[in-house]
């Protein structure tokens, strides 16, 4: 008896500490609601969730990560390769598709191994998708006025030149506060920009690319901004980031140009969140409005056992770039 009692305190103590990480990782009190920022965040909690909640912490340490993006190994649901997962957000995104670099032969919707899906894996490493990423929560969410791309380039500057018609309007990370449903952008350009560089590239650039990442704050509780981006380290990762009293971002980890270089004998130089941060673009209140009713869909492609009432696999689509891709529904993920 001594043995089961012990046994059972054990588990009841990692049930409460899952629990307690669900609740620290998502804001429940500002995701809880039906207006736009509440789904923004909620949408992407769940997937960083059915990644197995990978995250980098405050100081720039990727603290765990399970699985990759062209991996086999399922997800957090049981059922959901993670290869298949990041072409379900190619696929549901609002973005071109297929996309240019796609193999002719390629098959992002083949159920075994064959040469067409290992030509798709391979376009999902070598592409990146943390813009497909973005564009496909803003699309689950029902953004209004959101324009999907797979650069991130695209939406910072419409939030530049749209900041008080679009859906987002560009900020400093250093004054503003975040807030659910903003997201906090870096450049990855050689070039050191800061904030006020950054802008003026954009006052000049009006057409140029420019490699970029940005994240979704999902929580700003505890003096602390949880943010979750897609392709971080190959994965949904979550970065946490620190907060002072008025909840603007404290000691922001900068890329400024010249820093040591990361190397194993200069530990103190490795921080994955130190990056050229150029923008925080805050969603604007006429985007915050309540969710429509969608239709019920009637059948999946990626299914969720048990599958609910109603619900069916979807018939099998052709294989090939050009075939019309049924995007499926999100997976819930299991604790």
């Amino acid at each position: 008896m001594p043995f089961v009692r012990l046994f059972l305190q054990l588990v009841l103590a990692a049930c409460a500490g899952l629990f307690a990480f669900d609740a620290r990782a998502c804001d429940t009190a500002s995701t809880s609601g039906s207006d736009t920022a509440a789904r923004i965040a909620q949408i992407a909690c769940d997937e960083h969730a059915l990644w197995y909640a990978p995250f980098v912490d405050e100081q720039g340490r990727l603290a765990s990560m399970r699985v990759s993006e062209a991996e086999g190994l399922r997800l957090r649901d049981g059922a959901t390769p993670a290869w298949r997962r990041v072409a379900a957000y190619w696929q549901g995104g609002g973005v071109r598709w297929p996309y240019p670099g796609l193999p002719a032969d390629a098959d992002c919707n083949a159920t075994g191994v064959t040469a067409g899906a290992a030509l798709c894996r391979t376009f999902l490493i070598d592409t990146p998708w943390s813009a497909v990423f973005v564009s496909w929560v803003m699309t689950r969410a029902g953004v209004p006025g959101f324009q999907a791309s797979a650069r991130h380039v695209d939406y910072v500057r419409d939030a530049y030149l749209r900041s008080a018609s679009g859906p987002y309007r560009l900020a400093d990370p250093d004054a503003d506060a975040p807030a659910v449903g903003d997201m906090l952008c870096f450049s990855r350009a050689s070039q050191v920009f800061g904030t006020q560089g950054f802008r003026d590239w954009l006052g000049r650039a009006f057409s140029d690319t420019l490699p970029m990442h940005c994240d979704i704050v999902v929580s700003t509780s505890g003096n602390r901004a949880r943010v979750v981006g897609g392709n971080v380290l190959q994965g949904v990762t979550m970065r946490v980031l620190p907060l002072n009293r008025l909840g603007k971002l404290w000691s922001l980890p900068r890329r400024r140009g010249g820093e040591p270089e990361c190397q194993p004998f200069n530990p103190e130089a490795c921080n994955f969140n130190r990056q050229d941060w150029v923008a925080l673009l805050k969603l604007n209140p006429s985007a915050n409005v309540p969710a429509v009713p969608a239709t019920p869909q009637a059948c999946c492609v990626i299914c969720v056992l048990p599958m609910a009432p109603g619900m069916k696999r979807c018939p099998a689509t052709p294989a090939g770039p050009n075939a019309s891709p049924v995007t499926p529904p999100t997976p819930t993920p299991t604790p």
